[in-house]
């Protein structure tokens, strides 16, 4: 059952921000702008060490970038809890791990309607959809339908920005951060991640870690 004698509702909204674009940013505020939520928590995904994915930032690099996008806006964090939790991580052991650490907390599962037509498969789903509420927002392509109790279609704008298209727009030369907020951008290229150039500060010196190679 949901604890709604929480005084917090904190939307989690995890995923791999590879990198964190517009998107996401946008799509958290207009949570918090419709009261769905009274924080929201972009919850960065570490990599999985059974698995490597050779084109995913390195998670702490990728938690920079988060964090540089959500600085200044208000009831907006990034956060690296799963980078504490045993590897590989499931959401289900996440939010059981969040009411045990925050019991002043209702944490509400924000995922698209993409992640919605794979839940079943999620491990646990049911007992997920047991003890916490979670919010569907539309993805272009993905029909919602079949909702049960506990959930919410988000009526939010379809935005169709995804990190796959910034990383492969970042190596060509006329590209100049669109998509990105401006200090995530100015990052990406003052470190040269996903071989984008660096700045001229930044020629000639040594990168550090989290580069793709």
């Amino acid at each position: 059952m949901f604890n709604v004698q929480c005084s917090i509702k904190t939307g989690l909204y995890g995923g791999s921000f590879n990198p964190i674009h517009i998107g996401h940013i946008q799509l958290s505020q207009a949570l918090l702008d419709t009261h769905l939520v009274d924080e929201m928590w972009l919850l960065v995904s570490p990599q999985n060490p059974f698995k490597v994915n050779q084109k995913l930032l390195d998670d702490n690099a990728r938690l920079k970038l988060a964090t540089l996008a959500v600085r200044g806006i208000p009831h907006m964090k990034a956060s690296d809890y799963e980078f504490h939790l045993p590897r590989p991580s499931y959401m289900v052991h996440t939010l059981e791990h969040l009411r045990q650490d925050y019991p002043e907390r209702e944490f509400v599962l924000v995922i698209g309607a993409d992640n919605w037509e794979r839940f079943p498969h999620w491990y646990k789903y049911k007992e997920i959809l047991a003890h916490h509420q979670v919010i569907v927002y539309p993805r272009p392509g993905f029909e919602l339908k079949d909702i049960p109790a506990g959930v919410i279609i988000a009526d939010t704008p379809l935005i169709d920005i995804s990190s796959t298209e910034i990383r492969e727009k970042i190596t060509n030369p006329t590209y100049h951060g669109e998509g990105l907020p401006p200090a995530v951008w100015d990052e990406i290229k003052k470190k040269g991640y996903y071989k984008a150039s660096p700045s001229p500060s930044q020629r000639g010196g040594n990168h550090e870690g989290g580069q793709i190679k």
